[in-house]
């Protein structure tokens, strides 16, 4: 796709996050090589929940991964990501179920790989 015929679109997405400004949070940017290609891309885009817990998460990550020689407490997650306690601990709780999840999944597939017999090997 050359830079001079792409189209772009910006589409709502909850786990868009600007490395350092967060106006960009909650939108990506997608191109298109056609405006028949950028249309599929943002119809793919709005059928995907924009989820606000996973947004808040998002901002708080970013606050915590810029702050990383200090604790930080409610109040300044308050300050540094411009979200409530509320939503703040709503973010955290989000990502902490979401990576307790992975987790889960991760186990269950090694125990299951682990729980298979060992092939039978072929005596010639």
């Amino acid at each position: 796709m050359a830079a001079d015929t792409a189209l772009h679109a910006l589409v709502p997405d909850s786990s868009a996050i600007h490395a350092h400004d967060a106006n960009f949070d909650g939108v990506r940017m997608v191109s298109g090589c056609t405006d028949e290609h950028l249309q599929q891309l943002v119809k793919q885009y709005r059928k995907r929940p924009f989820v606000d817990a996973e947004l808040w998460a998002g901002k708080v990550q970013r606050a915590v991964l810029a702050n990383t020689t200090r604790r930080i407490d409610d109040d300044a997650l308050v300050e540094m990501t411009g979200l409530a306690v509320e939503q703040i601990h709503a973010g955290i709780d989000w990502h902490n179920d979401r990576t307790r999840a992975l987790h889960e999944r991760r186990d269950d597939s090694l125990s299951l790989r682990s729980s298979k017999p060992p092939p039978r090997s072929s005596s010639v």
